[in-house]
């Protein structure tokens, strides 16, 4: 089998691959294939006797140089980089690299991914999950001065921190002077996350807003214990229309 293996052409394998490839060697690129052509928008004759690093930016060329220099001696990690294509135009890539043997003499052969569609698409989901946490973070009016922050779905700490960065201006710009926080949609906390949540209470109370938590289930009530939360000056109630005859609002009934 290793017989067979070791008649395997090289070149062919590389040529035909659908990630661009490129090997050089001493700051000099000795081959590109098909698909590293079509990448960088030039032919082959075009690229090839070049110095790979001319595709990159001059603050990057520092350490891509170092890069290169350690890659002769063993597999150089995954990184992402900015890099030129022959029309000066830019592309976001993933590259690879790893030390070959060309001729008896030391090469590097790397892998130059393009990462453009999964970059954009990263941006649309940070975008969109910043939406998400901009719209769960909406203060909802009940009478004048009096608002309910609903919490619901799964936190992070990313979308916690956020509330606590958020909340109390919208607070103001809505002269909000009690506002309740209600916990009943939550179903996944830890503790970084409660931490970040119950802080909510301390801005707030510096900004003279009173606060009254609800929906507090038993097992975030734990969780706020184990933390050694003090939620002796935040009144607590079970649900919102607890809290609303807490603030001494009554809705008739009128059936």
């Amino acid at each position: 089998m290793s017989n067979k293996i070791s008649e395997i052409d090289y070149l062919e394998v590389i040529e035909y691959s659908l990630d661009p490839l490129i090997i050089h060697t001493d700051y000099q690129i000795m081959y590109i294939n098909r698909a590293a052509a079509e990448l960088f928008g030039a032919t082959k004759n075009e690229i090839i006797g070049s110095s790979p690093l001319d595709i990159f930016k001059e603050t990057s060329k520092d350490s891509i140089r170092n890069r290169i220099q350690s890659a002769y001696g063993r597999p150089a990690d995954v990184i992402e980089e900015t890099v030129y294509r022959n029309n000066g135009t830019t592309v976001e890539v993933e590259l690879y690299c790893h030390p070959i043997v060309v001729e008896g003499k030391r090469a590097i052969q790397t892998y130059v991914r393009d990462i453009t569609e999964r970059k954009k698409a990263d941006q649309r989901q940070i975008e969109m999950t910043a939406q998400v946490n901009e719209l769960s973070a909406t203060l909802v009016p009940l009478l004048n001065g009096l608002a309910i922050l609903p919490l619901a779905g799964s936190f992070d700490d990313q979308r916690a921190r956020q509330l606590v960065d958020i909340v109390p201006s919208k607070v103001q710009d809505q002269n909000i002077s009690s506002l309740i926080i209600d916990f009943s949609g939550i179903y996944n906390l830890d503790n970084v996350v409660a931490d970040q949540l119950f802080k909510i209470n301390k801005v707030l109370s510096l900004l003279g807003v009173q606060t009254i938590i609800t929906g507090l289930r038993p097992e975030l009530a734990m969780l706020a214990t184990n933390l050694n939360l003090n939620l002796a000056s935040i009144p607590v109630m079970t649900t919102v229309k607890d809290a609303l005859s807490y603030l001494g609002i009554e809705f008739k009934n009128n059936n």
